[in-house]
């Protein structure tokens, strides 16, 4: 399955638009063809601010647009620069609720020349779900959006 929606991620960013309209294709993408994706975003850096803002997603709206760095697990990996794959919220101490129905989350940080600029988050309604696969997966969807950025 990942190796089918790999060629397909290359494919959406040499199409024609502009970045925001291919990274909302890339969620949609993901969440239509991962049965377990249930949102999909990616947040970024907010200029030179200590937190991230939300750009395009798939999935339900998100009162969560600004998210500080440090604050749920967006934020922490805003500063760890490293994945955060979260079996189960419930157990997470630091996490922001987005919706009720969510029961695991990962986060993969979107690198451009070796600085941290974003991150793209899924949300999950399945539990525990997310195995190093997607965690591979992820980083490659990352480092083909960072040559659009």
């Amino acid at each position: 399955m990942f190796e089918k929606l790999q060629k397909e991620v290359v494919t959406l960013l040499k199409s024609e638009g502009g970045k925001d309209s291919k990274l909302l294709a890339i969620c949609k993408l993901l969440k239509s063809s991962v049965p377990y994706y249930d949102w999909v975003g990616f947040y970024f850096k907010n200029g030179d601010k200590r937190e991230l803002k939300l750009g395009p997603y798939a999935g339900a709206p998100t009162d969560h647009t600004i998210i500080p760095f440090g604050k749920g697990i967006c934020g922490q990996v805003a500063e760890s620069n490293k994945n955060f794959v979260v079996p189960d919220v419930q157990a997470q101490d630091n996490y922001i609720a987005c919706s009720i129905t969510v029961k695991s989350e990962i986060v993969v940080p979107l690198f451009k020349d070796g600085e941290n600029i974003g991150q793209i988050d899924i949300d999950s309604n399945t539990p525990d779900p997310f195995t190093s696969e997607d965690e591979r997966f992820l980083e490659f969807v990352n480092r083909e959006v960072a040559k659009i950025l």
